[in-house]
C-alpha cells in the first residue's frame, strides 16, 4: 500500500500549476559539498521521464536544496513528484518538499518528472553553485548522444555492440547500455557484449553517455537484434490480421501477464493486440483500472524485459509492459479498446456529441506518458441502437457518426476499428445500425462470431456457442458466422474489413443426458470464474471433445455438455475465412489458451 500512496501523491502533483509552486533557495547554501546528477529514465518519442539525484558529499547535513537547469526551447517539464518545480522561460527550478529537504552526509535524495520534447538539461546549479560539486558557474553541460549502436557476432544467447563516442565539455565518464529501455550494464568503453539472452528473440538496444559530474545525455538511436535459434520467428504483418485481446484484469486472479505472450510463443505469431478495456463515461473515454494500466510495478520474473520496475519510474503497469513487448516485437500494433459488455452503456451519451467524445479519446490514447504504446483505438459498443446489458436507442446513424468523428480526430495514420455483433438474423442487431456506412471510417470490424448460444437459456437446448454455419436444429436462424458475414457483405461492408472471431473458451450446461446438440439441461455447468463458461486450456483435458458440428466442437462428459473451438476446428474456420476473402481473425482472449499458445498457433498457421 505504501507504493500505491506514493503513486497517488505523484499524481496529485500533476494538477498543480507549476508557475505557482515555489521560489528559489538562498544562494548562501553553496553546494560545494554536494552534487546533483541527471538521468533520463525513459523515452517514448513524444516525451520522456527524467530524474535528478542530489547527494551530500560533505560532512555536515544539508537542510534544504534547490536544483536549477536550462532546457532548450521546445523541451519542458509537464509533471513532477518529490519536488516543487517552476519555470521562467527556459530556466527550470526544483525545490525540495517538506519531507526530503534534509540530507545527511553521504546520503542522497531523488525527484522525478515527466517531460515533453527532446532536449537535454544544461547549466545545472545546486544551491547556487555547480552541480558537480565544484565552484564553476553555471556548471557542466550534459554529454551528447552516442552514435547508434551496431550489432555483430549475434548468437543464440549473445550480441556484440559497438558505438561511436559521445562528446562532453568536461569529458565522458562512462556509458549506460539499455536493453529494451532498461539499463543492463555501465561500461567505460564504446563496446559491450550482452550475454544470457534467449534464442530466437527480438531485443532493442540503445546507449547513453555520462559525464564526470554524472549527468547523462540523450539516448542514442536504437538497433534491433534478433538472436539466432529458437522455435519461433519474428512476427510479420503479412496480408491477414491476427489479433488477440489482452484484458487489464487478467493480471490479477488469472495471473496472465504481458510476459506470458512471450513465454507462450504467441507474441511471435500475432500482428495486433486489443487492450481491454477503457471505460466510457460522461460522454468520454476514461481509464478503466489505473493501477493495472500504469501504476503496478512488476518484478524481474514477471517483466517482459527481465528487469524489475522501480516504484518511482514514470510509467509502470501493463502500459509499460506493452511498451517493452513492442521493443521486442516492433511489428506488433496495439489498440486501446473502449467499452465492452459492462461499459457499453456509456456510448449513448458519447453518441450525443461524437466530436467531444473523439477529442476525449484522442487526448487519453495520445497522453504523452504512453502515446508510443498505442497505434490506434478500438470501439466495443455492445450494441448500437439495440440491446445488450442495457438497451440503446441512439438511432441507426449514431455508430456511423461516432466512427466518423474518431477517424477525423485520429487521422489516417492511426488504426480505428470496432467490435460488432454477429447477429445475422432477419431484423437482428446487424440490421439495427449502419455498419456499412461506418465501414468507410474503420480499418476493420471484429465480428464477434461466438456467444450465439449459452446457459442463459437455462434448460437448453444445448447448442455450440460458435457455429461456423447453420445446421439442422439450430435454435435461432441466422445465429452463425456464415450468415453474419453474408449479411455484412450484403449491406456493403467489404469482406477485407471483416475479421472472424474465435473464443478461447467454451460455454456449457449441466444436467444433460445426450451427446448430440439439442439436449435439455438443468442449468449452467460449473466454471472456474463464471458459471457456464470455462477456458479452453481447462476443457481440453477436463472434458475432451465428443464430436463436431457446424465447424466447431462439443463435448459431453458426465452430465456436463460444453462447446468450444480446438486447433482442428480453428484450422477449418481459418480456411473458410480465406475463401471468403476476410481480413483475418481475432480472438477473445489470450489467457484462455494453453501455456504454449496452441490456439494462437492454429490461427497463425491457418492464415499463413
Amino acid at each position: 500500500m505504501r507504493f500505491r500512496h506514493r503513486v497517488a501523491a505523484g499524481l496529485a502533483t500533476l494538477v498543480l500549476p507549476l508557475a505557482g509552486l515555489v521560489g528559489l533557495a538562498s544562494p548562501a547554501q553553496a553546494a560545494t559539498s554536494a552534487t546533483a546528477t541527471y538521468a533520463k529514465t525513459s523515452d517514448w518519442g513524444t516525451g520522456f521521464g527524467g530524474q535528478w539525484t542530489v547527494k551530500n558529499t560533505g560532512t555536515t547535513t544539508i537542510s534544504s536544496w534547490t536544483v536549477e537547469w536550462d532546457y532548450p526551447s521546445g523541451t519542458s517539464v509537464t509533471s513532477a513528484w518529490d519536488a516543487d518545480v517552476t519555470s521562467s522561460g527556459t530556466h527550470w527550478t526544483a525545490k525540495n518538499k517538506s519531507y526530503n529537504g534534509s540530507i545527511a552526509p553521504g546520503a542522497s535524495v531523488s525527484f522525478g518528472f515527466n517531460g515533453a520534447g527532446s532536449g537535454s538539461p544544461s547549466n545545472c546549479l545546486l544551491n547556487g553553485a555547480s552541480c558537480d560539486g565544484g565552484t564553476t558557474v553555471p556548471g557542466d553541460a550534459a554529454p551528447s548522444a552516442p552514435g547508434t549502436p551496431t550489432a555483430s557476432g549475434i548468437t543464440n544467447t549473445s550480441v556484440q555492440l559497438n558505438w561511436s563516442a559521445a562528446t562532453d565539455d568536461n569529458g565522458v565518464k562512462n556509458y549506460d547500455v539499455l536493453r529494451d529501455g532498461k539499463v543492463v550494464s555501465t561500461v567505460t568503453t564504446t563496446s559491450y557484449t550482452d550475454t544470457g539472452l534467449t534464442a530466437g528473440t527480438d531485443y532493442s538496444y540503445t546507449v547513453q553517455a555520462r559525464d564526470t559530474a554524472n549527468q547523462t545525455g540523450p539516448v542514442s538511436g536504437a538497433v534491433a537484434v534478433h538472436t539466432t535459434g529458437g522455435t519461433t520467428t519474428p512476427p510479420t504483418t503479412g496480408s491477414k490480421v491476427k489479433l488477440g485481446y489482452f484484458t487489464e484484469w487478467g493480471i490479477y486472479g488469472r495471473n496472465y501477464q504481458v510476459k506470458n505472450l512471450v513465454t507462450s510463443g504467441s507474441a511471435a505469431k500475432i500482428t495486433h493486440i486489443n487492450y481491454a478495456f477503457g471505460n466510457v463515461t460522461n460522454g468520454q473515454c476514461a481509464i478503466g483500472d489505473a493501477y493495472a494500466d500504469y501504476q503496478k510495478t512488476f518484478t524481474a520474473d514477471t517483466s517482459v524485459s527481465g528487469v524489475a520496475d522501480t516504484w518511482d519510474q514514470p510509467l509502470a503497469g501493463n502500459f509499460n509492459q506493452l511498451r517493452e513487448l513492442k521493443a521486442k516485437y516492433p511489428n506488433i500494433k496495439i489498440l486501446w479498446s473502449f467499452g465492452g459488455w459492462t461499459w457499453s452503456g456509456g456510448f449513448a451519451q458519447a453518441a450525443a456529441n461524437p466530436t467531444a467524445f473523439a477529442d476525449s479519446c484522442y487526448n487519453l490514447v495520445k497522453d504523452p506518458r504512453w502515446a508510443d504504446v498505442f497505434d490506434g483505438i478500438d470501439i466495443d459498443w455492445e450494441y448500437p441502437n439495440a440491446c445488450g446489458l442495457s438497451c440503446d436507442t441512439s438511432g441507426s446513424a449514431a455508430f456511423k457518426n461516432l466512427m466518423s468523428a474518431l477517424r477525423a480526430k485520429f487521422g489516417s495514420s492511426a488504426l480505428v476499428t470496432a467490435a460488432t455483433t454477429a447477429d445475422g438474423s432477419s431484423g437482428g442487431k446487424i440490421d439495427a445500425t449502419d455498419y456499412a456506412g461506418a465501414s468507410q471510417y474503420v480499418d476493420w470490424y471484429n465480428v464477434m462470431s461466438y456467444d450465439f448460444f449459452g446457459a442463459w437459456a437455462t434448460t437448453g437446448p444445448t447448442a455450440p456457442h460458435s457455429p461456423l454455419t447453420s445446421y439442422t436444429g439450430i435454435p435461432t436462424a441466422g445465429f452463425d458466422t456464415a450468415d453474419a458475414m453474408a449479411k455484412f457483405k450484403a449491406q456493403g461492408v467489404p469482406a477485407s474489413k471483416l475479421l472472424i472471431g474465435i473464443g478461447f473458451y467454451g460455454r456449457g450446461w449441466t444436467g444433460v443426458t445426450q451427446d448430440a446438440p439439442g439436449g435439455t439441461a438443468t442449468g449452467a455447468a460449473t466454471g472456474t470464474y463464471e458459471q457456464g463458461i470455462e477456458d479452453y486450456k481447462v476443457l481440453k483435458t477436463s472434458c475432451p471433445v465428443t464430436g463436431t458440428i457446424a465447424g466447431t466442437a462439443y463435448a459431453h462428459c458426465g452430465t456436463n455438455w460444453w462447446s468450444y473451438d480446438t486447433p482442428s476446428t480453428i484450422a477449418g474456420k481459418m480456411s473458410w475465412a480465406k475463401t471468403q476473402g476476410l481480413g483475418g481473425a481475432f480472438f477473445w482472449e489470450f489467457s484462455g489458451d494453453t501455456s504454449d499458445g496452441e490456439l494462437v498457433s492454429a490461427i497463425n498457421s491457418g492464415l499463413s
